[in-house]
Parts: structure tokens; sequence; C-alpha cells
């Protein structure tokens, strides 16, 4: 095992492995280094350090043999990685989302083409603009899918069960259980499944097109998402994060629903019904970060409770 591969996970990271996948999570990492070695020993990678981590695996920064930049991420459940690399070929025309170049799914491996500079939108210095975030929506709605292949997406309503359950768990351990009342999720769950029940103008969604799954490619790349969930459902859906990101009043949101509306081809009210559905679980996030006494998650709660 090489000295880079033993540091490729700091305790944040663990916690949030163990909390997603349970105990068997911890068996996992302590192989992972040695996986780690093993496939970048077949695939011919340098590996060079950890890169933002996600919920559900391990993210590496790693050059392949003729030097070009790449990222792999492993995960404990390989399936995850899977249908993440069939996702993502499915969006690869669009240039939205990075190219596939490798694929493990008996052990859970993905090689990928790195963006450059690659910083995520929650952590970039410039936010980008609502058009840019628009443009980004409308070309992944709008990827030439064959009709074979929509079969791999998900219906929207299991992604939302899936969503609100995961984040149910985040309030209840969290910071968050003081000051968001449970009915609040609830009623914000119960919107979400009336808005995904819908079966008219159905598209390919990211399915989790937050900040933190959006990179900075850089003047000649533009916006690309990462660690899709793809699925298929109301286009309002993978807008309604953007509307609420780091707002501070209510007309703020609404300003923004009506340029993300356009951009992507969605009624306005339409797209503020998935806000106020999805905004119990932004205030989750910034209260569970601290945040409960700003004036952002006075203006999630008050528009989520309305």
């Amino acid at each position: 095992m090489s000295d880079v591969t033993a540091q490729l996970v700091d305790d944040e990271q663990r916690d949030r492995l163990v909390r997603r996948f349970g105990a068997g999570a911890r068996n996992w990492l302590a192989a992972m280094p040695a996986l780690v070695d093993e496939i970048a020993r077949e695939w011919g990678l340098t590996i060079d350090g950890p890169a933002p981590h996600g919920a559900t695996s391990v993210v590496l920064y790693c050059r392949r043999e003729d030097g070009t930049p790449a990222v792999l991420k492993v995960g404990p459940e390989p399936r995850l990685i899977r249908n993440e690399a069939q996702i993502l070929r499915l969006w690869e025309g669009t240039r939205r989302v990075p190219e596939v170049w490798q694929v493990d799914g008996r052990r859970g491996g993905l090689l990928m083409e790195a963006i450059s500079p690659g910083r995520s939108i929650a952590e970039a210095e410039r936010a980008p603009t609502v058009e840019e975030i628009a443009a980004l929506i409308a070309d992944l709605h709008g990827a030439d899918i064959p009709e074979r292949d929509r079969g791999r997406l998900h219906p929207l309503h299991s992604r939302i069960h899936f969503v609100f359950d995961l984040w149910e768990r985040y309030r209840a351990d969290g910071l968050a259980a003081e000051f968001v009342p449970a009915s609040v999720l609830h009623h914000g769950h119960a919107r979400a499944r009336a808005l995904a029940s819908g079966e008219d103008d159905l598209v390919p969604l990211h399915g989790d097109l937050h900040p933190g799954n959006v990179l900075d490619g850089g003047p000649e790349r533009g916006l690309v998402a990462v660690d899709p969930r793809g699925c298929l459902g109301d286009a309002a859906a993978d807008a309604a994060d953007w509307a609420l990101w780091r707002v501070e009043s209510v007309e703020e949101i609404e300003h923004r629903a009506a340029i993300l509306a356009t951009g992507v081809g969605v009624p306005t009210e339409r797209l503020l019904a998935w806000a106020r559905a999805l905004a119990p679980i932004m205030a989750i996030a910034v209260a569970n970060r601290g945040g409960a006494s700003s004036a952002s998650f006075a203006t999630l709660m008050d528009f989520g409770s309305c």
C-alpha cells in the first residue's frame, strides 16, 4: 500500500459513509486503500491525493499513464457506481458531464475525465449567473437519449421518497432538530409527492443538481454536472435548488425562479411550487451547518411554510 492511498479519507468522510451505508462501511474503508492500489495498477494510474468527497464514495485525483489528469471514484456500493457510469454516458453528448473512461462494476470503480479548474460552485469564488445555471439545466434536459435508454431513469417520485427520508434522518440527528419541526419537512414531502406525480412533459433529470454537484469548467467548458441520480420527471425539479441557494428574501427566490423558468422552459409558478416543497430540506442543511440564526434560514422557513 502506498503512502498516498493510506491517507485517502478523513474522519468527516468516514462519518458520512457510515451514516449513509451503516457499520459495514467501516470494513470497506479499511480495505479501500488496497482496492485503490489494485485498480491503479490495472488501469495504469498514479494517485495524487483526495478530491472533494461525496456522501456515497471516495473521490481521488490521479493521472493516467500519458499524464492526462483524471478522477477515480470508488464506493462501498458497486451498484451506485455502475448506475452513475451509465447515466453519465447518456449525457456525454452534451459535454455537460465528465467523460467516462473506465468502469469496474464488480469492485465499484469509475475513472472519469478531470474537469479544470473543477471547483464546485459551492466552493468557487465566482457564483454563476442564474442564466448560466438555466442553460446547464436546459442542456441536460435536452439530451438526445434513445427511448430504450430512458428506461434506466427511475421515476421522479421514487427519488423524492428517498430524498425526504434521507433528510428526515439528517434533521433528527443534527442541529436542525431544534429548529425545523418534523411537520414542516413532512408538509414539503407531501407537496413534492404531488408535484412528482404528473405524467406530462417528462424529461431526463439529473436528480441531485445542487451547487456541490456542479463544477466550474472555465470559459471553454462552462458548467459541468457530476454525481447524477438520473430520473425521469418534471423539468422544474432540477431547477428548484438554485432558486433557494443562499437566498435572503422571498423576493430573491421569486426573481431567480422567473429567470430559471424561462431558461428551462417551465411555468414560473410550477418552479416556485417545487422550490416551496424543497425549502425545508435547504433549511435543514443551513441549520445543520450552524446557520439557524441567519437571514437565509429565516427566509427558507417562511417560504417553505406558506
